[in-house]
């Protein structure tokens, strides 16, 4: 679907190549860094060893016991989507964009986040279903399950690819080290720690993580800001070099919506349509309620107010993360320098791989970079730079925007937290990915379709040796991301081929008794064919990006959001016009599946600062200041 890794990768070099410290390092670990970064790996495999005793069943091995507490499981819930995908691709999305990147962590993900812990959690828990796809299986048979399961375990391993390629990207900027050397030695260390604790020992690392990430990263935007002079010292610097680059001076860097009623109007190029139904609407819940990867940290909460309460204490947290991710992308819009100091230009990855230099220090391809660099802000004087060759020809990615930031802003000591934090976040992101994958394909696919009959520690050896095949097979995805524009772009366009139909097909299980089995099969297969031909018939006509995202003027994120709000559409028509068309179950079997035919459990009262709902009023009232304050 997203192509074959490039003939030049495939050509791998030798061996010893591969281990070499092959580019310049823009920074030097001092023995406290080093030794900083060797604690938490030992750190994370020890908990791997210590906890794996504690999963030798399956249902301690896949779902942790069902035994985390709400805040354990909430921020599990939120640092498996904080890896590095995160810290790094919505900074180098923040360069590019501006705040409007701050969407993805605002309306694009508390919404959500309330809807799945007060209204969808009930079912997910009450049916003590292991995945996603496995309620799936409960509401419309094992045929909607299989495609949910080999979808989803597809968009794992490529997004687990993504993870790996972030990691990279951070030891090749920062201490010089050959990616493919990065992919591996980091991906062994992850195979390890789940395959022997399973999802409890990704919750603890998980949580231990976002300690990490937050006491890591959190100088960056500090120093940064007090470098830039403060909010309006770093707005004046931003549309000054605008007015550089483009000829126009404008603040659109810095309004979440004023600049969104009109396409060509803001950085994105996208409307405000496409944030609220595309983003806010299908991409957000199709993954903060159906994507397994978060899902199953709250599943794994020791009783079913728990399960309510983990997404909306994750969702105080996700709304502070762009303090620590969003921030050091629009700094570095004003603050990263060359060595002869003048302001250092990040583009896209496919222009850093047109731009490559030969053996010779000079651009290999001459006529594909010069036709890259001209889509870019590169300015003139740049551009001649990176034409004429040598170490003056060097690029820089959007993705590397906050490596860049802490190799200037982090000493001693500090660097090495700066880049554990990075290695985190990797950590959190892939061991989610591949703890999830090792679930789905044990229940969903190996066990109804391959052996029905194994024993319990069958089930557990099965998911061991999947965490090793997944780590195995994301290797080669993150290839793919090289050839990305940039990571989130990539990202948000696995979402919206994978989850927006799912999400069509979920809903309506779930709150329509209607539905039938063959409505949810047809409309989850066919809307992932017909997202997945929106995304080919753009990647081979580009013109066909002004029909997708409704305006010539739209940049590829703009693309994605349009795109899953199509295909959801295009899923919820299938199944409502299907299910008219046949005959729908028993409203006495859907006992426990959808609203209306299910008996919720009662709760027992308790003291209003444990109320759920008093705590969800509250995110409520911050989400709405936040988006007028920034509007």
């Amino acid at each position: 679907m997203f192509g074959l890794i490039p003939a030049s990768l495939a050509a791998a070099s030798p061996l010893p190549a591969l281990l070499a410290f092959s580019a310049a390092p823009l920074a030097h670990l001092r023995p406290l860094d080093i030794a900083v970064i060797a604690i938490y790996f030992g750190m994370v495999v020890w908990i791997g060893f210590y906890l794996k005793g504690k999963s030798n069943t399956s249902e301690e091995f896949f779902m942790a016991g069902r035994e985390m507490t709400a805040w354990i499981a909430g921020l599990s819930f939120v640092s498996a989507n904080m890896g590095s995908l995160e810290l790094m691709g919505w900074a180098g999305s923040a360069y590019q964009y501006g705040i409007l990147a701050t969407h993805w962590y605002w309306v694009g993900a508390i919404p959500a986040m309330l809807f799945l812990g007060l209204v969808m959690m009930p079912f997910y828990y009450v049916c003590k279903t292991h995945s996603v796809p496995g309620y799936l299986d409960l509401r419309y048979g094992g045929h909607a399950r299989s495609v949910a399961a080999f979808s989803f375990a597809i968009e794992m391993i490529l997004m687990s690819g993504v993870n790996m390629f972030a990691m990279a990207v951070v030891m090749k900027v920062v201490l010089g080290w050959d990616i493919t050397f990065s992919i591996f030695v980091s991906s062994i260390a992850v195979a390890l720690y789940v395959g022997l604790g399973g999802l409890r020992s990704a919750i603890f690392n998980e949580v231990l993580q976002f300690v990490l990430i937050w006491g890591g990263a959190l100088l960056v935007p500090i120093l940064g800001l007090a470098q830039a002079g403060g909010v309006s010292g770093l707005k004046r610097q931003i549309m000054t070099n605008m007015q550089s680059m483009t000829g126009v001076s404008s603040d659109s860097y810095f309004h979440l919506w004023r600049d969104t009623s009109h396409f060509a109007a803001n950085p994105m190029g996208v409307h405000w349509t496409g944030i609220v139904f595309g983003l806010g609407f299908v991409i957000s819940f199709g993954y903060w309620t159906t994507d397994f990867l978060v899902v199953q940290r709250v599943l794994a909460a020791h009783n079913l107010r728990a399960a309510r309460m983990a997404p909306i204490i994750g969702s105080f947290f996700k709304m502070a993360v762009p303090f620590i991710v969003i921030l050091p992308g629009l700094l570095g819009l004003v603050l990263l320098q060359n060595a002869d100091g003048s302001r250092r230009q990040l583009v896209g990855e496919d222009v850093v791989a047109a731009c490559s230099l030969n053996s010779s220090g000079q651009v290999a391809e001459q006529g594909g970079c010069t036709a890259a660099m001209a889509k870019t802000n590169l300015s003139p004087a740049s551009q001649q730079k990176v034409m004429a060759g040598g170490d003056d020809a060097e690029l820089h990615s959007y993705n590397q925007a906050l490596p860049l930031m802490m190799v200037r802003y982090l000493g001693p000591g500090l660097l090495g937290l700066g880049i554990t934090a990075l290695i985190a976040g990797f950590m959190s992101g892939m061991a989610g990915n591949v703890s999830a994958f090792s679930t789905v394909w044990t229940y969903d696919i190996y066990k109804p379709l391959i052996n029905k009959n194994g024993s319990d520690s069958h089930y557990v050896m099965v998911g061991r040796m999947a965490i090793v095949v997944g780590v195995a097979v994301s290797i080669g995805a993150a290839y793919l991301v090289m050839h990305a524009h940039g990571i989130m772009d990539y990202v948000q366009a696995l979402f919206s081929i994978f989850i927006a139909p799912l999400l069509a097909v979920i809903l309506f299980g779930m709150f329509w008794k209607r539905a039938t089995r063959l409505a949810g099969f047809l409309g989850l297969l066919l809307g992932i064919i017909f997202s997945a031909g929106l995304f080919m018939w753009v990647k081979l006509t580009p013109d066909a990006l002004a029909t997708v995202a409704l305006s010539p003027d739209a940049k590829p994120m703009a693309e994605n959001v349009f795109r899953a709000l199509w295909a959801f559409i295009f899923a919820s028509v299938l199944v409502v016009v299907i299910s008219l068309l046949t005959k729908p179950r028993p409203v006495a079997e859907l006992e426990g599946l959808v609203y209306g035919a299910t008996k919720l459990p009662k709760e027992d009262p308790v003291p209003f600062y444990k109320n759920e709902y008093i705590w969800a009023v509250l995110v409520v009232i911050i989400f709405a200041a936040l988006n007028i304050l920034f509007w």
